[in-house]
Parts: C-alpha cells; structure tokens; sequence
C-alpha cells in the first residue's frame, strides 16, 4: 500500500509573500518593544542619581547645625510619648539594661507600687545603667517634661497617674532644679514621723523658692565682704534643711552631727555640696557658682569649730 503524498504548507503566491513578510516583521516588531522596555526602566547603576538635587544636598550638608530660638518665646513642651521615643525607648522598648519594658505590666508593677514621686526621682537622678534624666540634661528636656514621660510609661503599663502639671510661665527655670530637689525630699520623707513629714514640706517650698536668676553670694546684691557673701548664700539656700535638720541635713552648728562629715576631706565635703548626696540636690537646688557654694559651706562648718 503506497503512502499519500505530503502536501507544502505554501501553495499559492500570495501564502508565500505573506510567509516573508511575517518573516521580517514580527522580529523587527519583537527588537522594537523589547528597546522600548529597556529604556523606560529603572536605572539602578553606579552613579546614576550621583547628581539628584537630594544626592548633591546630602553630601554639602554641613555636620554641625545652628538652631536659633527666640528666648522670650513661651516655650512648648515635649509630651510623654516624644521624650519616651526621643530618650527612653532606647532601653524601655526592648527592657535592656534591666529597664521595665514598656507595656509590661509584670515589669512595671512593683515600681507603680512606690508612686510616682519615687519613679520621678529615679528617672531624674538615676538608677542602676540608668543615668540621670535618661543621659540628657536639663536644657535637652525638663523636669516637667521628663515627669510626663514617666507618667506616660507608667499609665501604658499599668498605672493611672494624672497628667503632671504643667509649669506656670515664668516659673520654668526654678522648677528644673527645685523639681529634682522635690522628688527627692518625698522619696526621703516617705517613712518619716508626721512632724518629719511636715518639717520636709517646709524644706521642699522653701528649696522651690530658691532664686535662680543669678547667684545668690556674687555680684552686687551681696556685700563685697566674703563672709558676708557665704552667710548670705546659707540663708537663701542651705537653711532650708540644714537650720533644723531637716532630712538628715546636719544641722547648723552641731558639732556632734557634723563630727562624721568633718572626718571626711573638705574636697570631699564640698563635693557632697556640689553635686549633691542622699535627699539634698546639687548646690543645694540653686545656680550659685562652685566657689560660692563652697564659701557658704565653709561658713557652716566654722559653725561647729
């Protein structure tokens, strides 16, 4: 039995000249949109965007900046969760370093039981791989400001503390060093007898009422005279605790309580003085200059000689 004959797919003029036309066209057609494709992509090579205006702006970006401020400007506080996100998220958010992680009830518990006075005075002065005010300083952010961030974290793990209150205008600059100087007197005074109790509430209004415009002992609204200069400084500032004892300050003129501090190096004394020990704050609470500072405790300690 014979095969049939295969048949050519082109079998008239016309199939043929089509065959050769698709031939070339649909290549050409092919080479055409892949050109278009390529060139409408993104270019993602070495020093392509080298020259953008963001590329070109980044690189003369000067590294220090000049932020100027109207200093008779009100000032506008930071809230809680911009100083938590600003300084104490870089521990808190993580519970690094020991830190109570924030949200963690478990971890916040046992500090919300102390109130809120004693987490102030922890977050102001520090504890433990925390340092005081989270490594910032006062002119970074201020005791209000860090209270609000300590409200916050507490309220968000647990607690239900009120919105601190805000600072009444004018008094901001005193309430940076007498809030510190608060905190700690509550902390200090919280086991004490009810007379004690009342004896560190006349010390805290009196620290919060210590002059901070200028240096109490300088300058001409004190006499020229030294010791005129250092009493001076111990009436504004130091009789606050130390004219009745108040949070063992040793008071003014007991030889038998001032016996163990004295045994002590003066540098060491008037380092207590400066950067502050226990309940009492730096300087005191005030802004005096270290040599005024350490005049008025020269004058205490000729007190007891």
């Amino acid at each position: 039995m014979s095969e049939a004959p295969h048949g050519a797919p082109i079998k008239t003029p016309g199939q043929l000249i089509a065959a050769v036309i698709a031939g070339f066209a649909v290549p050409i057609v092919i080479i055409v949109l892949l050109a278009y494709y390529v060139d409408n992509s993104t270019r993602t090579g070495a020093g392509t965007d080298s020259l953008s205006e963001a590329e070109v702006t980044s690189r003369i970006k000067p590294i220090a900046q000049v932020e100027i401020r109207d200093a008779n400007a009100p000032r506008v506080y930071k809230t809680g969760e911009e100083v938590y996100k600003a300084v104490c998220s870089a521990c808190h958010a993580s519970g690094a370093a020991g830190a109570p992680k924030f949200t963690n009830t478990a971890d916040w518990a046992p500090r919300i039981s102390q109130g809120f006075d004693t987490l102030l005075h922890t977050a102001l002065t520090g504890k433990g791989a925390m340092p005081p005010r989270g490594g910032t300083s006062p002119d970074d952010y201020s005791d209000f400001e860090i209270a609000r961030a300590v409200a916050y974290m507490a309220n968000n793990s647990g607690a239900s503390f009120p919105e601190p209150a805000q600072p009444a205008s004018g008094t901001a600059a005193a309430s940076g060093a007498a809030g510190a100087s608060a905190a700690t007197a509550t902390a200090a005074a919280g086991g004490a007898s009810d007379a004690g109790a009342a004896q560190a509430t006349a010390a805290i209004a009196a620290m919060a009422s210590v002059p901070q415009a200028a240096a109490p002992a300088s300058g001409a609204t004190q006499s020229a005279d030294a010791s005129q200069a250092s009493k001076a400084l111990y009436q504004q500032v130091c009789q606050a605790c130390h004219a009745a004892g108040v949070l063992n300050a040793p008071k003014f003129g007991d030889k038998e309580a001032w016996a163990p501090r004295l045994k002590e190096p003066m540098d060491t004394v008037y380092n207590y003085a400066l950067h502050g020990k226990g309940a009492m704050p730096p300087k005191g609470g005030s802004n005096a200059s270290d040599a005024d500072v350490k005049a008025a405790v020269d004058y205490m300690v000729s007190a007891v000689k």
